[in-house]
């Protein structure tokens, strides 16, 4: 059987380096915004909201916090600029100083993080969908979707096998092309919503098997199309491959999909299919 491999890599939530999320996104958001003098417009009266904000956002994406140093650099402010927002920000305690002198997260983004988890709450339709796929399967399960112009991972669930792939974190919107909810999503949508998406991300490789060809990722569209289904062959996680349909009735906006390793997917891919689209049925 000719089957593609599906991204329903769901690695540990500590193996998604480099990942083109929503916190990169908006830090090119609040650059462009800083810097929008052009066309007669003024720089924005809040300049200090944005670089408040773009301190926060790049220390909660470095991998062990900044020094003050560091982000002087990385953001392009001035000393004296930087250390009156660090120390405003230490003082409400969304950052804080570890050991080593760097800038990390603070106990008060804890109410962030919470309320990010709750608000993006996935539909209970899409919930239950999901848990109904790990008792089918065994295998860990996910829905995902599009939530303002990104391909996120709305829902997960562990699998019950003793040997199972762990799950991609909710909210998790990174390589959307190398993953097979993705490529679902992206071969599902209409052209311009493809293409503008696709200009925004760059088709990085997250393993030798990503497909980092553009011609190439839109033959496979076609063929994801065509049949139905996508797949990939540990192009997101080594040892991992996924399986997503899209759910009946909701116009493509949202897919479902489990992610095996390897050696249970070619010999349980049937069944697999099968169960995942009698459960993506508009009255599943």
């Amino acid at each position: 059987m000719q089957h593609q491999h599906p991204d329903v890599r769901v690695a540990e939530a500590n193996s998604f380096p480099g990942e083109q999320s929503v916190k990169a996104d908006a830090i090119k958001v609040l650059d462009a915004t800083e810097s929008s003098a052009e066309d007669g417009q003024a720089k924005p009266r809040i300049q200090s909201a944005v670089r408040t904000i773009s301190i926060l956002l790049a220390v909660a994406d470095s991998p062990n916090g900044l020094k003050a140093k560091e982000i002087m650099e990385k953001l392009g402010l001035s000393r004296q600029v930087t250390y009156h927002l660090i120390h405003t920000m230490h003082g409400t305690g969304i950052i804080r100083k570890n050991d080593s002198n760097r800038y990390v997260l603070g106990l008060a983004t804890v109410s962030i993080a919470e309320g990010f988890s709750r608000q993006l709450a996935p539909p209970e339709h899409l919930a239950r969908r999901v848990r109904s796929i790990v008792a089918a399967t065994g295998e860990t399960a996910y829905a995902g979707g599009w939530v303002d112009g990104e391909i996120v991972a709305i829902a997960t669930a562990r699998g019950e096998s003793p040997v199972g792939a762990a799950q991609v974190p909710q909210g998790y919107s990174g390589y959307a092309h190398a993953r097979a909810a993705g490529k679902l999503l992206l071969a599902m949508v209409d052209e311009a919503t493809r293409e503008a998406y696709l200009a925004k991300h760059p088709l990085d490789a997250r393993t030798s098997r990503t497909i980092t060809n553009l011609d190439q990722l839109k033959s496979e569209f076609e063929q994801i199309r065509s049949q139905g289904y996508s797949i990939d062959h540990e192009e997101f996680h080594e040892g991992l491959q996924c399986l997503a349909v899209p759910v009946e009735g909701l116009g493509g906006r949202f897919v479902l999909g489990i992610s095996v390793p390897k050696q249970r997917f070619e010999a349980n891919f049937e069944r697999y299919l099968a169960a995942l689209l009698n459960v993506a049925k508009i009255n599943g």
